[in-house]
């Protein structure tokens, strides 16, 4: 076969690839192997302790976030919808607030931003922010169903955009 069929054939290939399947969004940046996640600890909005093994068996989008973080409060009514579109037995965004004054902040910030679909949690202690090596708000890991980090993305996304539902949609697809 000659150079110029082999190209056109890698073309071909590629171009039968959906994008999101080879391509993650814009900065998001996928380890070539799934890593192990710092085992972290935190509260739901009614005060019970809750770790990442909770929810293990779905895929995880854990968002590191605060109140007080501009960008953060920008990014989280997308986080909600992309909870309401994909949120289910397969999948569940993990919005993790490090707000030192507690849940009714939160709580607050939810009610003010029409945010529904996402679970309160929340880490006063801000431990689990440096346990998981996040160097600012907001950060953001995939993780797998058996609870590895599959990738992550510091700073802030449109998470219901369309290439990252694609792209989420993939990872959940990959049972």
């Amino acid at each position: 076969m000659s150079k110029l069929a082999i190209a056109f054939l890698g073309v071909l290939l590629a171009s039968s690839q959906p994008a999101s399947a080879a391509e993650p969004p814009q900065n998001f940046v996928v380890h070539e192997a799934p890593v192990p996640v710092a085992e972290i600890r935190f509260e739901d909005g009614a005060g019970q302790p809750r770790t990442l093994a909770d929810f293990y068996g779905k895929v995880v989008l854990l968002n590191i976030w605060a109140t007080w973080c501009a960008p953060c409060r920008k990014e989280m009514p997308t986080l909600d919808r992309l909870q309401a579109k994909l949120g289910g037995q397969d999948f569940e965004v993990v919005a993790l607030s490090m707000d030192r004054a507690g849940p009714d902040i939160v709580k607050k910030f939810y009610a003010e931003t029409g945010v529904t679909h996402l679970a309160l949690n929340i880490d006063t202690s801000a431990k689990a922010m440096f346990a998981l090596g996040t160097v600012g708000l907001p950060t953001t890991l995939l993780i797998d169903r058996q609870g590895k980090e599959i990738g992550r993305l510091i700073g802030p996304a449109e998470w219901d955009a369309p290439d990252m539902v694609d792209f989420i949609s993939g990872r959940i697809a990959a049972k």
